[in-house]
């Protein structure tokens, strides 16, 4: 028996209950819990079906071994109708699972331990074996290891952004051949389509594809304030479009969305774009919302058009900016400094490019906040909405470079992290040599 006086022992395996005398009571699970309980087994059975798939799969094809290459293809035709009627699902849908079974038991184990102890989600599952399978083959023991991480730790929206990103990184020494050969395919093809529509399929390179696509955002929001414009957002751009490319004029488009322009982010390393030996070791160029893209065509970019943002970074961490209390409203630079930490909403799991949220003071300015890096972050329309209108408590994490934790009406925590860190450039001490001027 524990006297009062003695503080009570640690809860056992670490769960958050409570002593009374010598019996331990584990906490009562709440309504998220029985949730998340129930996920939790989704995954353990659905590990469970997949083994046994795979099973399945192979004991029927052994059945047949050695009668040939036509005769192994039309059993995996029968192995497929097989699950498809027995689960009464397309036959589509019985390949895909008879594919993630196969790769997560013989080439991604460590994925498959993941699902079957329900540390990951199937969701997390067949995004890790449709982005891994792409991966070149020497880089995929490395790549799956770490995405098996990146999904343990990550919502699915976060994990698939993380993954790719991972991916476009460890494969950035060969981007420059790979887009070379790329840009020999670039077309333009016209797909028809019912009811006198058809689609206009322009493939050309990323950043090209996204500034078209910003620009007739733009003038089409442009267009849509305009007083008795009844169209929608995406009926007005698909005008815009066809009136730029057919009439080669803006001029009749209103006032207001003559001469607007794209603006897409380009970050580069700055030695990256003075030696060639050390961008060898630098991160990769890389645009807001695509990836990773060639040193060529970001040197290109940072020679260009001023409505490009260019961020030019050095080997360093943290800085802050701040206006204080002067000015309610970002200044430009700042505006555009927060959107690129974060490169998107930061809200839990969203994909929302920066370039689209409102960005928030996080103490608000009627609360005394401060106009300043280290209380403003990005949010989207709904997730603005959700932290300024309910019961989650959302704050910038002191001294973190940008993360925002995010408290449920629950008392869940969810700590988002900003995409990347701002540098600062610290002045060397007198005794030490004077930096080589950039």
């Amino acid at each position: 028996m524990t006297s009062a006086a003695e503080p009570d022992p640690p809860d056992p395996q670490g769960l958050d209950g409570e002593w009374l005398g010598d019996v331990f009571l584990p906490p009562v699970p709440d309504a998220v819990d029985l949730v998340l309980e129930a996920a939790t087994m989704e995954s353990v059975f659905a590990a469970q079906r997949l083994m046994r798939i795979d099973a399945m799969r192979r004991e029927m094809l052994a059945e047949d071994a050695g009668r040939g290459a036509g005769v192994t293809d039309l059993v995996e035709r029968s192995i497929r109708l097989e699950l498809a009627s027995a689960m009464r699902v397309t036959e589509y849908a019985a390949g895909q699972m008879i594919v993630q079974a196969e790769a997560l038991v013989h080439r991604y184990p460590a994925a498959l331990a993941a699902l079957a102890a329900g540390r990951i989600t199937t969701k997390h599952a067949a995004i890790l074996v449709e982005k891994v399978d792409q991966v070149q083959p020497e880089l995929r023991e490395e790549v799956a290891a770490r995405a098996v991480e990146l999904a343990e730790a990550e919502p699915v929206g976060t994990f698939q952004r993380a993954l790719r990103a991972l991916i476009q990184t460890l494969e950035a020494p060969t981007l420059e051949q790979r887009y070379q050969t790329a840009l020999q395919a670039r077309r333009v093809v016209v797909e028809r389509g019912t009811d006198g529509m058809g689609a206009l399929i322009t493939y050309a390179p990323e950043v090209e594809v996204h500034a078209i696509f910003a620009r007739a955002t733009a003038i089409a929001k442009t267009i849509a304030a305009q007083d008795g414009e009844t169209r929608t957002l995406d009926q007005i751009r698909a005008d815009v479009v066809c009136d730029l490319l057919i009439d080669g004029v803006t001029g009749a488009m209103p006032t207001e969305a003559r001469g607007i322009r794209a603006s897409v982010v380009v970050t580069v390393p700055v030695l990256a774009l003075l030696d060639d030996e050390l961008a060898k070791t630098a991160d990769p160029p890389v645009v807001e919302s695509i990836g990773p893209i060639p040193l060529s065509r970001a040197r290109e970019l940072c020679g260009g058009d001023a409505s490009w943002m260019r961020v030019l970074t050095h080997p360093e961490t943290g800085m802050v900016l701040s206006v204080g209390r002067k000015q309610y409203p970002p200044p430009p630079p700042l505006r555009k400094l927060t959107k690129w930490r974060a490169d998107r909403c930061m809200g839990p799991g969203c994909w929302m490019p920066a370039s689209r949220c409102e960005v928030d003071h996080q103490i608000r300015w009627v609360d005394g906040g401060e106009t300043s890096l280290e209380n403003l972050a990005p949010f989207c329309k709904n997730h603005h909405l959700i932290k300024d209108n309910t019961d989650w408590v959302v704050a910038q994490v002191p001294g973190s470079g940008g993360a925002v934790e995010w408290i449920s009406p629950t008392g869940r925590r969810h700590v988002v992290q900003p995409e990347r860190r701002v540098p600062v450039f610290t002045v060397a001490a007198e005794h030490d040599p004077a930096p080589a001027p950039f």
